[in-house]
């Protein structure tokens, strides 16, 4: 493995990134303020699995092709950003059907929760060249371990590092909704700020040129 110096900067590095708030962690937010928060915990979980789709790519360069073949990233992007939108706006006209106060979030909603997280995140190409171009830089080539399994190594703990501040935001989104219940429109409120959320996810990754 890498020296202690790089590993030191590895996880700092890791660290702020982390808990910087991007679009996993806005999404995980939305999902729980829209479905409740055990809706919330399988979007989280759907996005770590699917982060572990772009760890085996960078570890065996796959990821690659986003550079070689330009328009294979600009169709992911794209098609990623629609299925976002698509969400949102699925979301935002849903019916939140009412009891004292609360939603009642359908048994099917966690395990929906679960499978669109895990396709929003497999869509997402800039979490593909995030790993190609973050985990090669703690990459000793002169290690005991082969390249590819020093990737593999740090792209599955930048995962799990992610995965815990989408962890916390539930928890925090968890906090929020159930302030919001007290009051007896708080579920459709809550559906369209979530349904806001991943529109607006969705636009700003077609919007982002880079």
């Amino acid at each position: 493995m890498p020296s202690t110096e790089i590993l030191i900067a590895f996880f700092l590095a890791t660290g702020i990134f982390a808990y910087m708030p991007g679009p996993a962690m806005l999404y995980a937010a939305a999902q729980t303020m829209a479905r409740g928060k055990r809706a919330g915990w399988f979007a989280a979980l759907g996005i770590h699995i699917g982060g572990y789709v772009h760890v085996f790519a960078a570890a065996f360069g796959l990821a690659v092709l986003f550079q070689a073949v330009p328009i294979l990233y600009t169709g992911l992007k794209f098609g990623g950003a629609a299925y976002l939108i698509w969400l949102g706006f699925k979301m935002f006209r849903a019916r939140a059907p009412m009891s004292t106060g609360a939603i009642e979030v359908s048994a099917k909603s966690p395990k929906r929760a679960f499978w669109e997280s895990v396709t929003v995140e497999v869509l997402n190409p800039k979490t593909a060249i995030f790993f190609l171009a973050f985990l090669p830089q703690f990459v000793d080539p002169n290690a005991g371990l082969a390249i590819w399994m020093q990737l593999l190594i740090l792209g599955t703990i930048v995962n799990i590092m992610f995965s815990s501040a989408d962890i916390l935001c539930v928890i925090l989104a968890g906090r929020v909704a159930g302030v919001l219940r007290k009051s007896g429109s708080a579920g459709r409120i809550m559906q369209r700020l979530g349904g806001s959320v991943l529109v607006a996810l969705g636009l700003n990754i077609t919007l982002n040129r880079q």
